[in-house]
This record gives C-alpha cells, structure tokens and sequence, in this order.
C-alpha cells in the first residue's frame, strides 16, 4: 500500500494532470502548505502584487497553454481582491481554479478574525464552490477541474482549510471524469439545417466565445470557405478565421461605426448561422438584429439560450466544430453574395478606420500592427482604445487578441500580457492601455522585472477617461471626474527595472518598438495623444 500524503498534495498533483505547470498569487500562512504542494508537484508559483492582477496572469497562460489558470489567494482580503478578476473568468468563459486559505471549521465557532463566508461571496460568479475536505480531497479536485473545462468553461473556486491542507490522505486517486464527447446534431435537425444552407444565397457567420474554447478555427475556416460564407466574430473570437481572408469582416461588438456597416450587411442575410456566438460582449445595438420568424437562423451553442438578446429558427445545443462538419457533409454549396457585397463591406470597414492618419490613437494602433511581427500577441485594456484596436488590429490566430469583452474591466491588458508571455517566451507579447488603466495595476511592473519579461506595454497617454468623457460630451454634460494629471509613463518603465520611451510621432514610436524587441526587460512606451483623439473614430 503507498505512503499517505497530504491532502493538499492531492489537489496540486490534479491541477499538474490537467496540465498546469504555473500558479499566480499572493500568500498567506493559511496557503504555505499549498504552495509547498504546488512546487513539489511541479507546478511554479509566481509571487505577484495584487490578487487581482494575478488572476489576469492566470488567464493570459491559460490563453496560450489550455490548462486551467490558477489563482492562489490567503483568506479575507487575499480572496477578496481576486474578485473582479474571478468575475470577469466567469462572465468571459475562462477556466480558473481559485484556492483560497480559509480557517478551519471549529477555530471558525469561537474565533472570528478574517472569517467570513467566502463560498457564499463566490458563488455568484463561479461555476461551484467548494470546500476541501479530507474524506472527499480526490473527489473535490477532480470535480474542480472538471466542471472549469467542460461546457462554458469558467472559474471554480475552493476553500482550502489549514487542518485539511496537511491532512493525509490516500494517493492513488480513485476518481478521475472522462470528458465529454462532442454533441452533433440529430439527423432531422441536421437535414433541416443543411437544407437551409443548401438553398441560401446571402448566409453569413457570427462567430463568438464557444467555438474558439472549443478549439473552432480549423472547421469554420474550412466550413466558411467551402460554402464562401463571410464571417464576422465578437471581439472575444478575433482569428478564428484569419482576418486577412477574403471572407473575413473582422470583429463586431462595441464600435457603432462598425456597427453602421455590419448590423445592414446581417440583416440582409437569408440564412444566419451563429456559430458558438454569445452575444454577452456585445451592446445593446445588437439586440434583437434580426427577425427569427422572417429569417432562418441556425444558432449553435454550448448552452441554451436564456440570455434573450436574439432568438433563432433553430436552435442547436451541441459542439460548434463538430456541429459545422456535419452540417458541412450535408449540405451542397452554391452561388451566394453574387453583388459582391463582401468586398463592398470590406472596404467600407477599412474606410471607417482608416490607416493613414499622421499621428494619434489610429496611427499608434497601425505602427505597432505593421512593425510587430505577424505572429505578435496583443492585450487590450478596457476603453476607448480597446475599441479601436478591435477594429483595426488583425488576428491571424485564434487567441491572438486578449481582453476582457463581457465584464470589460480596467486593469486587465498588463497582466494578461504577462502571464501570456511567461508560458510561450518565444512570441513578441504587447499589452495596450489607457493611462489610468494603466496607473491601476502600475506595481507589476515590478513583477515583470521579477519575471525576467521583455512584454511591450503601450500606454495611450491623454490625460483622462477618454471614453467616458466622451459619453459625458455626448450627453451635454460637463467633464467631471474623467481628468487627471499627466505621469510619465516612461520614467515608470525605468524606476521598476525595465525600459521606458515617450513617443509623440510615428518615427518615434517604430524606434520605440524596435528596441523593445531587442531588450531584455520589459519596456513601456507612452503615446502622447490629444485630448479628444477617438471623436468620430470608435
């Protein structure tokens, strides 16, 4: 019979199976047995400065690793600042196993420092909560795991008392879930389905979350080509169809001049296909776009449909690739958009957000875009930035874009960026931010120098809350709270260890770029904007 071991051993050694290998977050002494786990099992914790910005990290390795995230937190206010970032995983479909310290059970009747319950804070914003136990630690850590990757993934999170964690328990692992197969549809769904597509001659893709969590890219590309249906993604699923392809309209969500050219184009549609599209990152010009009693609608999801944004003629709860190759095999192409109307979109995109302007939020987006390499992974803050970058920033692969798209939270774009970078070296990684997106998580900087990260953080430099102070112009109200002082950025760059440029031309910034790439550390580089530089453009 093998030797006992410690029950938090037993949930570190599951999180190494389903292929974790790095852990983000801030200790406490109710999670040093925890950590001690981690790293005997072979999964490296990294010290950051705040729980939040750690969870961020979580997601950016997830991104480029598909093993869940993990966020490690001490009890109370450790917990509690990973909050934000636990309900952004939650809204934006991102697998996280959140383990908090928590004080045991019976110390919790007569003692009530830092006690408070903390399943019932993350229950709310979770898939499920759980408390470890002894008696159920294998059962626990693999239902944790599970329940995060299946489905909508999302965050799970655990309470992981301090008697539990050094508790011994067996460690052959008697409970392991064998995963689900993909779900395609019934062959009569299947017949209608294709039979609509066989016979459309103005179909059109909206492509979201699910398919790229489902790992879509390969079938809608085939699926779009085959059929040369155009295909328009949320901002989530930029890349799951190359955005230099000839039938790509690239993202749609948050721009209303986007939307002036891409809610028409829908809705001249005879057959719409949602294709794992979850309209929880789009605003409310997309509700109800289309008419599901004059136009056939396929919509294909991981979940029913309780959100109300749009209805659909058909409605398929299954794998979306998997849904796609079936549909796919079924149907017959045949001559669809014959007037040209998706090129004629094309253009008028790229009209919309054109490319030559001499210097601005524009020109800083299409400078970083042509001197990065191809392959360059890009985040994005929360903002009138996040915006136009969606728009104007090309994906060549899913995943090639991260940003929060459903919660839209400030603050996420620099840890992204790092946790992307620290699991896949070899790739060029640039975060883009507002100014005080960028003052909210400034302490990681340090981080990054702790890292040994060469990430590129470009900051937008205007001195204000740009999109909200535009909502406020628009509503003829007057600038209140959106302002505040210049900072150099730069300097920031260079007092925490790293690199630091303040660029206010395009010459500038290409030089800017070319050093970072070439720098050890990580660099920040500031673009001085005016005041006032999205009106008209987002």
């Amino acid at each position: 019979m093998t030797a006992p071991i410690r029950a938090a051993d037993v949930l570190a050694r599951r999180l190494y199976d389903a292929g974790c290998r790095v852990a983000f977050g801030m200790p406490g002494g109710e999670v040093l047995t925890l950590i001690d786990a981690l790293e005997a099992a072979g999964i490296q914790f990294v010290l950051t400065k705040h729980e939040n910005a750690a969870a961020f990290m979580a997601e950016g390795a997830w991104h480029r690793t598909g093993a869940p995230g993990i966020l490690v937190a001490t009890v109370g206010p450790g917990a509690l600042n990973g909050i934000n970032a636990v309900a952004n995983a939650f809204q934006d479909r991102v697998p996280m196993i959140v383990i908090a310290g928590v004080v045991d059970a019976d110390e919790a009747q007569s003692y009530t420092h830092q006690v408070l319950d903390q399943n019932a804070v993350f229950a709310p914003i979770t898939k499920a909560s759980f408390t470890f136990n002894t008696g159920a630690a294998h059962i626990i850590a693999d239902k944790a795991v599970s329940i995060a990757l299946e489905g909508r993934p999302g965050p799970v999170h655990i309470d992981l008392p301090i008697a539990v964690a050094v508790s011994q328990v067996n460690q052959d692992a008697p409970f392991k879930r064998a995963p689900a197969a993909p779900v395609i549809p019934a062959p009569d769904v299947l017949e209608q389905a294709s039979g609509w597509l066989s016979a459309a001659k103005r179909p059109v893709i909206i492509a979201g979350v699910d398919a790229m969590n489902e790992g879509g890219s390969d079938a809608l590309t085939s699926f779009a080509t085959r059929f040369g249906i155009p295909v328009i993604t949320t901002y989530k699923a930029k890349g799951l169809l190359p955005e230099d392809h000839t039938l790509a309209l690239g993202g749609a969500g948050l721009s209303p001049l986007a939307d002036t050219h891409l809610l028409p184009f829908v809705q001249s549609a005879d057959l719409i296909i949602c294709a794992g599209y979850d309209p929880i990152e789009m605003r409310p010009g997309w509700r109800n776009v289309w008419d599901a009693s004059k136009v056939n609608v396929i919509d294909i999801t991981a979940e029913p449909n309780h959100h109300y944004m749009h209805q659909a003629t058909l409605n398929i709860i299954g794998n979306t690739p998997a849904t796609l190759k079936a549909l796919s095999a079924a149907a017959q192409p045949c001559d669809v958009w014959s007037g040209n109307e998706i090129a004629t979109t094309k253009e008028a995109l790229a009209a919309s957000f054109p490319k030559d302007d001499i210097w601005g939020p524009a020109a800083v987006i299409d400078e970083c875009r042509k001197t990065l390499p191809r392959e360059t992974l890009a985040t994005a803050d929360s903002g009138a930035h996040r915006i136009l970058l969606s728009q104007m920033w090309e994906c060549y692969e899913p995943r090639g874009m991260m940003q929060s798209s459903a919660l839209c939270t400030m603050g996420c774009a620099i840890p992204l960026a790092m946790g992307a970078k620290f699991v896949d070296q070899d790739r060029t990684v640039v975060s883009f931010s507002g100014d005080a997106g960028f003052l909210m998580v400034a302490g990681e900087l340090a981080t990054a120098k702790e890292m040994a990260l060469n990430t590129i953080f470009v900051v937008f430099v205007d001195a204000s809350l740009a999109l909200i102070e535009l909502k406020q112009r628009q509503r003829q109200l007057q600038n209140k709270g959106v302002e505040f002082a210049e900072h150099d950025f730069a300097a920031m760059g260079r007092a925490f260890g790293g690199n630091g440029h303040t660029v206010r031309s395009r010459e500038e910034l290409k030089q800017a770029l070319t050093a970072a790439q070439n720098a050890k550390d990580f660099t920040v580089i500031a673009a001085v904007i005016e005041k006032g530089a999205y009106d008209g453009r987002i």
